[in-house]
């Protein structure tokens, strides 16, 4: 979707795999591709007005929040930036990449397959008990649920969207451990998000501690 992109592709404009060989996912971390899953990836062209583009994380968790949590047994949730759990086991995760004014947004669910031996707990849609769901199927609901929240996004900015995408979080006060980038970790509870998309962690001496970016671990 990078090489579309730089071809001039279009805003909206959606691909998916059926199988990947170089799956990743944040941190380099390799994803896991066997048939079956969606594995699909859109183009957001930035506009002048649009809020931050990082934000947009929060536009596709909604968006993918929406598409699984009514599929589930459990209760599906959204873990800040970019997971989406059920009964704390991971099911979607989103990545963003930008070059230029194009933000791409990748996405990858578990429909009938997850991996095993993990060091977290992982599930699917068809362990979930989603029976007969098609990765193909699921894209086109996809690309209307982002696309209603990508409008939300462009008309009223970031505010309806954290609203939301807190509503359907980790609840205030949950545990967690943050691994940040340079490897150093922090320990609080979950306290908020805040205007720009920052986790906001309070610390065990009541302070808050703004995360620009880093590795959620829920205890």
């Amino acid at each position: 979707m990078l090489a579309l992109a730089g071809q001039g592709a279009a805003d909206g404009m959606w691909l998916r795999a059926g199988r990947q060989t170089g799956g990743r996912g944040r941190m380099g971390r390799a994803w896991e591709s066997p048939d079956g899953n969606l594995y699909c990836s859109t183009l957001v062209r930035l506009q002048s007005n649009d809020p931050l583009p990082h934000t947009l994380a929060l536009v596709a968790a909604n968006a993918v929040h929406a598409l699984v949590a009514p599929l589930c047994h459990g209760q599906a949730r959204i873990k800040w930036p970019n997971d989406i759990l059920v009964d704390g086991a991971k099911i979607a995760g989103i990545l963003l990449e930008r070059a230029g004014d194009a933000i791409v947004v990748g996405i990858g669910i578990n429909v009938t397959d997850h991996p095993e031996g993990l060091d977290r707990p992982v599930t699917s849609l068809t362990a979930q008990g989603a029976a007969n769901v098609q990765a193909h199927a699921l894209l086109d609901r996809l690309a209307q649920l982002f696309s209603h929240w990508l409008s939300i996004w462009r008309a009223q900015g970031i505010d309806p969207i954290r609203t939301h995408w807190l509503l359907n979080a980790h609840p205030t006060g949950t545990a967690m451990r943050v691994v940040q980038p340079d490897g150093g970790a922090i320990e609080g509870t979950f306290d908020t998000l805040d205007r720009h998309g920052m986790l906001i962690l309070r610390l065990a001496n009541g302070q808050s501690h703004a995360i620009h970016a880093g590795d959620i671990i829920l205890n």
